[in-house]
């Protein structure tokens, strides 16, 4: 074919487009033209009738923005904090001291827009006024404390008429592990079992432990059996490029539980949030069983985490547990290491006047890899090692039930390094954000809950 021809070929085609446009253009006038006519012309039924209607999905009649704002005020004196220092390779104690803080702070948007469908956004300002020499946990929020986000999520309920099947989707924990779903407004000891942190860390890097996911769940109740289960898969990013990505290798994070719940059940309507004291309201037991997988990433070839746990309530007896083991395998599949922690903790109600006053008692407790070779190989699979052991004893009293309670406890501490010896930080009695190698100390702790 030669160029002219080419080119000819290219104006016909031009042509023929302009051609077919210019028809579309003129139907287009023509009929806009006489729907006007017509409407000109009929009664204002026939013109709504021509006309389509966009069918919208019906607000809720019962929507309203609700907000809540939570605080927990603490007091603590802390002894026996010590931090490592490398040039003599001792530990230096630090100075007793009071502090008083925000150890956790939550403003919190919730509604249901349309019917079925709610919406939880959770801020939080957390730790302000901490000071990380003291024995508590975590880092400080700063002279100029930051806001964040803590939960982002929207929740549908598939099933019209029932509380068996619910989608989650957003910003939130993966069901997995009592401790770890439970808030801490609503846990008895006075800080919440450092086995949710580990457990956390080893499921999304964080100890936050939220990560970007959906969750299919339901509650199903009898007279005297109920069951509520969560599926959930999730895309954490906190492995590689600071904090932003899952590495050059992906994987998603899947998560599973399943409660059996005996006698009464604990929660009438289902939710991704959980109670230990029913206060006197309850006679039941509830069994967990918890798994999670997640394929093959930068650091492992896979890694699991699974374990059983507990809830029993007997009108004022308050019991929860649980043993969660965490394994990881490498990327080239020569050794696995693994790690394990849980806690057990009771409480009792005792009526004081018209409010309830709880004596409880924690132990937490967390074992890793102890020995040289097997505390590296746990180093490079990203698991803590060594061991930690918390003991709480106090009081809480409940003048609104957990909407407004005060706390009363002393939590003593323990830790083993391992043969990584003096210096080492393999676990969270041992490091400490902001400061590095410690040994953490004990504290008498008097806290406020609220929850308007």
């Amino acid at each position: 074919m030669n160029k002219r021809s080419y080119l000819d070929i290219k104006r016909l085609l031009l042509l023929g487009v302009l051609w077919v446009f210019g028809v579309a253009l003129q139907a287009h006038s023509l009929a806009a033209s006489s729907l006007a006519a017509s409407s000109l012309s009929t009664h204002p039924s026939d013109s709504t009738r021509l006309r389509p209607i966009p069918q919208w999905l019906p607000k809720s009649e019962h929507f309203k923005l609700q907000t809540s704002l939570l605080l927990q005020l603490w007091s603590t004196y802390s002894t026996g904090f010590e931090v490592y220092n490398a040039s003599t390779q001792t530990y230096t104690p630090v100075d007793d001291r009071l502090g008083i803080s925000l150890r956790r702070a939550r403003l919190v948007f919730n509604g249901e827009p349309y019917p079925r469908l709610t919406y939880t956004l959770a801020l939080f300002y957390d730790q302000v006024g901490y000071d990380i020499l003291s024995s508590g946990l975590g880092t400080t929020n700063k002279d100029q404390p930051s806001l964040g986000v803590w939960d982002a999520f929207v929740q549908y309920r598939l099933a019209p008429q029932s509380q068996g099947l619910y989608l989650t989707a957003g910003y939130f924990r993966p069901q997995m592990q009592r401790e770890s779903i439970t808030a801490a407004w609503a846990t008895t000891s006075f800080e919440k079992s450092m086995s949710q942190n580990y457990l956390r860390r080893h499921l999304t890097g964080t100890g936050p432990g939220r990560a970007m996911g959906i969750n299919i769940g339901g509650l199903l109740t009898g007279p005297r059996l109920g069951l509520n289960y969560n599926i959930g898969l999730f895309t954490p990013v906190a492995s590689a490029l600071d904090g932003s990505s899952a590495g050059l290798q992906f994987a998603p994070l899947w998560t599973g539980r399943v409660s059996l719940q005996l006698g009464q059940p604990e929660m009438s309507q289902y939710k991704i949030a959980y109670e230990i004291n029913t206060f006197n309201q309850r006679k039941g037991l509830s069994l967990d069983f918890n798994g999670a997988y997640q394929g093959q990433t930068d650091r492992f070839q896979h890694s699991l985490a699974y374990g059983p746990g507990f809830l029993f309530n007997w009108g004022p007896l308050n019991l929860d547990g649980e043993w969660i083991w965490m394994l990881r395998e490498s990327s080239a599949g020569s050794f696995r290491q693994g790690a394990q922690t849980g806690h057990l903790r009771l409480g009792y109600n005792l009526p004081a006047g018209r409010f309830i006053w709880e004596p409880t008692a924690m132990l937490m407790t967390f074992s890793g890899a102890k020995d040289a070779e097997a505390q590296a190989r746990a180093s490079l699979l990203g698991l803590s090692s060594g061991s930690e052991t918390t003991y709480d004893l106090g009081c809480n009293l409940y003048l609104d039930r957990r909407h407004f309670k005060i706390a009363l406890h002393y939590t003593w501490r323990s830790g083993e390094p391992g043969a990584a010896g003096p210096g080492a930080t393999v676990n969270s009695y041992f490091s400490q954000p902001g400061v590095g190698a410690i040994r953490r100390g004990d504290y008498l702790g008097l806290g406020l809950n609220l929850i308007f």
